[in-house]
């Protein structure tokens, strides 16, 4: 039975190597070197782990290394390596892909003056009366008919397609071979396409299907755009005798075949750097002869009026260019700052509210003489039992919605107090998320407070009492201090959560209401990781992964100095312990 065991567990293990041997060459093929690294070297870890008895007991760490190093080692690399670029939206490519696409997608092409277009008719099979994607294309150029197979993808960057290609053969009496393969017309000659009945081919009967000057045809011209043209013929490139014709929209709307040549190629120029001729490879307009201006990360072209035209974007190291932004770009340190100080007293004073309101219950609990108290408690943790984002909607909707909300509509009335303006005002959309906030997380501070208040010994305040000393000076001198060894620790991991609580400002007030006169999708409830969340995936310019890493850099070095300081200011409440 132990030996089955083992070769089970070997097979498996041999599973396992094969399994990420082949996601990380996978990786490396595809450019990420940085993960194929980390799965690779975790493999190497995990077979020393596992073959060499001296390391036996590492085996256990198995399952705790692999999540290290996926989930913590790795995105720590990453997130440092994208903050020094310019990853997001435009520049999501390599330099490599980027020249690709400007020299093959067919995007980057344009049709000659005076160019007509080709006569086209497609032909499917059918099954039944309906037509299917399995299809060929007759064309008919200089009195001479063409034939095309569908178009096979022949480059792509990652899921997107980005070039098919289909060649035009000859038709000669009637027939022709492809492959193998023997296509034959029904009937034969004809003067034109649209005598073609049918087209033969290893038992398959290809029928017309559509052509854009034949009217009989028109009632297939949805299935023809949406099943074959937008599937099949975007980005596709037919060819013969040096020709390329791709699929375009006439003026009147008419879906014709028209020769193109490509906008974009390499070139090789010599420019004198540095006392050296060097020679270099750049990408050259075709129609205008100049070269493509190539900086930040991007390749531009120029217009008539010699202004630049964004072209394609790529991935590029910019240095602290992204960190500079913060104090250079007025558009972005104005509002910074202010959502930097904001974060600071929203974390302080969440903490400072939740504390003192936890505490205060947490007295009174702790009062043997008191009764129903395990029914008080019960009551006191439903708000932190409740998952947060439920009771945020329900603050938001049900407490303070300015024209139905419980506030508006029936408590301040009752006070004759005006309605309150709780998410167009600043200063009250800031006491509501306070007011959420310390919702939520009182009854975690009281029932840690609870607890080490259950741990102080009873025979100190009798010896407190005997000297003379009252309920406050009692609380002052023995309470407090005591607690504070416990709590402190406490209370800065709290100050670090709050300090990140993205969730309940988002769900809340969204960051708002808006900061007059910033640029930047910014509020007045907005703390920095809302900030960095707008500034990354709601800005104009679309996403902006490098910024949001550098931002991301930042807030992590901020709360990791006020974590330290704080727990070092905190180790003096040890001392009452010793």
């Amino acid at each position: 039975m132990k030996s089955i065991l083992r070769v089970f567990l070997i097979m498996l293990l041999a599973l396992f190597n094969a399994g990420i041997v082949w996601a990380g060459v996978f990786l490396f093929q595809n450019a990420y070197y940085e993960l194929g690294i980390v799965l690779l070297t975790l493999l190497v870890l995990i077979d020393f782990f596992v073959f060499n008895p001296k390391a036996y007991p590492y085996r256990y760490t198995i399952p705790a290394l692999i999540l290290l190093f996926v989930l913590v080692l790795y995105p720590i690399y990453f997130t440092v390596k994208i903050a020094f670029t310019n990853y997001g939206t435009g520049h999501l490519m390599t330099r490599q892909e980027a020249i690709e696409r400007i020299l093959f997608d067919p995007n980057f092409t344009y049709v000659p003056e005076d160019s007509t277009p080709v006569n086209y008719m497609v032909f499917s099979v059918y099954e039944g009366l309906k037509p299917t994607e399995d299809f060929l294309i007759l064309f008919e150029d200089g009195g001479r008919i063409f034939l095309a197979e569908k178009p096979v993808v022949t480059k792509k960057s990652g899921n997107e397609v980005l070039l098919r290609e289909s060649t035009l053969f000859p038709v000669k009496e009637g027939t022709v071979q492809l492959d193998g393969t023997t296509y034959e017309f029904v009937p034969w000659p004809v003067s034109s396409l649209e005598d073609v009945d049918a087209i033969t081919s290893n038992g398959k009967v290809y029928k017309p299907l559509y052509s854009p000057d034949d009217p009989s045809l028109k009632k297939n011209e949805p299935f023809f755009k949406v099943n074959i043209a937008q599937k099949h013929l975007n980005r596709a490139e037919f060819w013969y005798d040096d020709q390329m014709l791709m699929l375009r929209i006439s003026e009147s709307g008419k879906w014709y075949f028209y020769p193109v040549k490509r906008l974009y190629s390499l070139s090789l120029e010599e420019s004198f750097e540095n006392g050296k001729i060097v020679t270099k490879l750049v990408v050259k307009n075709n129609l205008t002869g100049r070269k493509l201006a190539e900086k930040d990360g991007a390749f531009y072209d120029y217009d008539r009026n010699g202004k630049e035209i964004f072209v394609v974007g790529y991935m590029d190291y910019i240095g602290f260019k992204n960190f500079s932004r913060i104090f250079t770009d007025p558009k972005i340190s104005g509002p910074f700052f202010k959502v930097f100080t904001w974060t600071f007293t929203w974390a302080a004073l969440s903490v400072l509210f939740t504390f003192a309101i936890g505490l205060s219950l947490a007295l009174v609990l702790n009062d043997r003489t008191l009764r129903g108290r395990n029914i008080y408690r019960t009551l006191l943790i439903i708000p932190w039992a409740v998952p947060a984002f439920i009771s945020v909607l329900v603050w938001r909707n049900g407490m303070f919605n300015e024209t139905y909300g419980i506030l508006n509509r029936f408590v301040l009335p009752l006070l004759g107090l005006e309605p309150v303006k709780w998410f167009n005002d600043p200063f009250w959309a800031k006491v509501a998320v306070l007011t959420v906030n310390t919702w939520l997380g009182f009854p975690y501070m009281m029932a840690v407070s609870l607890g080490a208040l259950q741990s102080i010994p009873e025979e100190l305040y009798e010896a407190a009492s005997i000297d003379g000393a009252g309920r406050w000076r009692r609380f002052w001198t023995i309470t407090f201090p005591l607690l504070m060894t416990t709590v402190a620790p406490l209370l800065v991991g709290s100050f670090a959560f709050n300090f990140n609580n993205f969730v309940n400002i988002y769900l809340l007030t969204g960051g708002g209401p808006a900061m007059a006169g910033a640029t930047t999708p910014v509020g007045h409830t907005d703390i920095l990781i809302s900030y960095v969340y707008k500034l990354a995936f709601e800005g104009g310019r679309g996403q902006d992964f490098g910024f949001a890493s550098a931002i991301s850099i930042i807030i992590f070095f901020l709360v990791g100095g006020i974590s330290f300081v704080n727990f070092k200011l905190s180790g003096a409440f040890e001392e009452v312990s010793e």
